[in-house]
């Protein structure tokens, strides 16, 4: 049964997407604030937690500031951010500060729940993603053991980042249409939105670039999408 946490502060909007992820056989723990919530994840019920179902509009600490605290106490811990509004900035600002996927509000239940699905997915890759290691300019890549490491040091990922890394990386040169990364990595077959995968190639140009704005190993096609390097 997964664990989820659900940080919500409207207690009708609370109550309600528990009851639904419940029937849908989920776990759950819920937080009013930010403050709760990661009061809860440093506690000992904290560490069942797989998932985190994240409001953005919250008393006293934002959603913002608590998706970059979860970011930096787990790298691997995935984020659902729900937003009230579709404003572009609060989208990528939420993406921006660590959220692997956004849900507007309101939403229905089978959309919530697929995204949380796919979601608990990218957890765990699988399939083509797999293979032997590769280094590639003293970036080694471990696909079997699902680890990274530049020039020996360990570079941490969170499930979405590493998958998307795994897609560009399993065949270099190949150029990947945001299209077809959403649905690889984020299994959005039913609601594009190419924010998700320039926000995520931002945060991992972050991690990986010496220079992120002039990238060796995630490389821009215009007009046509992603691919990766070295140049």
């Amino acid at each position: 049964m997964p664990h989820v946490l659900l940080i919500e502060d409207d207690a009708s909007v609370r109550d309600g997407m528990e009851l639904v992820l419940r029937r849908h056989g989920y776990d759950v723990e819920t937080a009013a604030t930010g403050e709760q919530a990661l009061a809860l994840l440093a506690g000992e019920r904290g560490a069942r937690v797989e998932l985190a179902v994240l409001d953005l509009m919250l008393p006293g600490m934002d959603g913002f500031e608590v998706c970059r605290r979860i970011r930096a106490r787990s790298a691997v811990l995935p984020v659902i951010m729900l937003t009230a509004r579709g404003d572009d900035q609060d989208i990528v600002t939420g993406l921006e500060a660590g959220a692997d996927d956004y849900v507007v509000k309101p939403v229905t239940a089978p959309v919530l729940e697929a995204r949380i699905r796919a979601a608990l997915r990218r957890a765990e890759p699988s399939g083509p993603v797999r293979g032997p290691a590769a280094d590639l300019a003293g970036l080694v890549i471990d696909r079997a053991g699902l680890t990274v490491t530049k020039h020996g040091t360990p570079v941490p990922l969170p499930p979405t980042e590493l998958r998307l890394l795994l897609e560009l990386s399993a065949a270099p040169g190949r150029v990947l249409s945001r299209e077809q990364l959403l649905e690889s990595v984020w299994d959005h077959t039913f609601l594009g939105d190419s924010r998700l995968v320039d926000a995520a190639v931002g945060r991992l140009r972050a991690k990986l670039e010496d220079v992120p704005a002039k990238p060796r190993y995630v490389q821009t096609v215009r007009g046509f999408g992603y691919r990766f390097g070295p140049l």
